[in-house]
């Protein structure tokens, strides 16, 4: 079998990986002090959210990473990247001046990054985890697919969750993931309507659809239980369009609605399709080619690197690339569409504290009593303490006698004290739980404290939150309401004086 040197094949793609402030996870990523507490690094059954996307680009076989982050987050991320193995990926990463309340947008980073991004590239996001039945291959085969056969611009990755079940999570913690209206045509996996909140905002009960996209496409299908992985493979020349539309901020808000109304919109499609699909954009697809064939089995394997603790991605069949790459075609300009059940594995953005909270749970389902490895970490965990078979203990956390432990994952250098019962809940690093205690269905940001005899119940809080010894708290968010009100209070004084 003739195996081509990837060393002398131009890379196809650029991955852009976006890395924000999370606000929606707060207060979980609220600062401790005046450390800033990553959304990225983030650890969800103690893996850092960041190596869920990371690891899936390796697989894919795409070598270059542009990963841009918030100027204050750019250390921490830094030292976790290069303190890290990714054999095979090269990892720009580029900050950017923003604060938590101030927001930028996807297109705005991307207009601001544009020149750092000279090929086609895979935009995707920091906190979305792929189910290991859905290799990022798969999608970027399909992208191959069809801009090669009719001239599409876009692919798109959509995803249906179940239902979470009822009470696990309290309304107090804040927003659960919405579901999208979407219309989209099932033949040629064409995404045509993307419901906007200036549509909701117009028209809450129905959805306005315009009779030159049903006349061309007459069977399509409407789907209201749909999530948007966040993940785009896009041509270059998708930029070159945002460069013209500076006013969107959000690109499933605002860009991709409008990338599809290009497809069967008159108007839209003369002005914008020789930028879409410039002259020569079709002159070859070899490049494409050889990146879809060339990995061999030892390639792949160099490639595989997996976050601690989780299964390896299967890799998808190779999609299949017309025999004639060069005919001319009248460029389609669609924006494809790859469709995810759940029924072949769970998908899920952890952007707000349910959805943290629901994927842990999802890998407690199938870990196998994960303690730690090291004799010496072991030795830490008391024999007489009770910790059942689908909970994750992380790295030098102790355990002391009579503990009971289920259903949880306990991050690492935590100290957990006696007689203390966790039940269903999360615990990130260096937390502190007391002889006595009780925690259930609880979420505990980093350098939590929680003294003796206290019990939370459905409660999440803020890293470095100290809870009193015996004070009781339910379906709580625990946030510290100004770490620095007592220098405050001091230069007051003074000015009064």
């Amino acid at each position: 079998m003739l195996e081509i040197d990837i060393q002398l094949v131009p890379p196809e793609f650029l991955a852009v990986v976006l890395a924000g402030f999370g606000n929606e996870l707060s207060p979980l990523t609220s600062d401790h002090g005046d450390e800033p507490c990553p959304k990225a690094l983030l650890p969800v059954a103690n893996v850092p959210l960041i190596d869920y996307p990371l690891a899936w680009l390796e697989k894919s076989g795409i070598k270059d990473v542009l990963l841009i982050c918030p100027a204050i987050h750019r250390p921490a991320i830094s030292h976790h990247i290069h303190s890290h193995t990714y054999p095979s990926l090269r990892i720009d990463i580029q900050p950017y001046d923003e604060t938590a309340d101030s927001g930028v947008g996807t297109c705005t980073l991307l207009r601001h990054f544009s020149s750092r991004i000279p090929r086609d590239f895979v935009l995707l996001p920091c906190d979305f985890i792929p189910p290991p039945s859905l290799p990022l291959a798969a999608l970027l085969n399909k992208f191959r697919t069809d801009t090669v056969s009719d001239g599409s611009i876009t692919t798109t990755c959509w995803f249906s969750s179940p239902k979470p079940e009822k009470n696990t999570t309290p309304d107090e913690w804040g927003h659960t993931a919405s579901s999208v209206s979407v219309v989209w045509d099932k033949p040629s996996s064409t995404l045509l309507y993307v419901d906007t909140p200036d549509d909701i905002d117009r028209n809450s009960i129905e959805v306005e659809l315009r009779m030159s996209m049903l006349s061309r496409y007459p069977r399509a299908s409407l789907s209201s239980n749909l999530q948007d992985s966040h993940v785009y493979v896009c041509k270059r020349s998708v930029l070159d369009v945002l460069q013209d539309k500076h006013h969107f901020d959000s690109f499933r808000e605002e860009f991709l609605p409008w990338l599809c109304k290009v497809q069967y919109q008159r108007t839209k499609r003369q002005k914008y399709e020789q930028l879409l699909n410039p002259t020569g954009n079709n002159a070859s697809q070899a490049l494409a080619l050889k990146h879809s064939t060339m990995l061999s089995k030892s390639k792949q394997q160099q490639a595989n690197h997996v976050p601690k603790s989780k299964s390896s991605a299967t890799s998808a069949p190779q999609s299949p690339v017309p025999a004639d790459a060069n005919l001319e075609i009248s460029p389609s300009l669609r924006v494809g569409i790859l469709m995810h059940r759940p029924e072949n594995g769970i998908a899920a953005r952890v952007n707000n504290i349910h959805t943290f909270m629901e994927v842990n749970r999802h890998f407690l389902s199938s870990a196998t009593y994960s303690l730690p490895t090291d004799p010496t970490d072991r030795a830490l965990i008391d024999q007489k303490a009770q910790i059942s078979s689908d909970t994750v203990i992380g790295d030098s956390t102790r355990v002391d006698e009579r503990t009971s432990i289920k259903k949880s994952v306990i991050g690492r250098h935590c100290i957990i004290g006696k007689m203390v019962k966790i039940v269903g809940c999360v615990l990130l690093d260096h937390c502190i739980v007391e002889d006595g205690a009780k925690l259930e269905g609880s979420i505990l940001g980093k350098n939590t404290k929680v003294g003796a005899k206290a019990e939370l119940v459905r409660c999440v809080t803020q890293p470095g939150y100290e809870v009193n010894t015996g004070e009781s708290i339910k379906n709580e968010k625990l946030e510290i309401s100004d770490w620095t009100a007592g220098g405050v209070a001091d230069d007051s004084e003074e000015e009064d004086d």
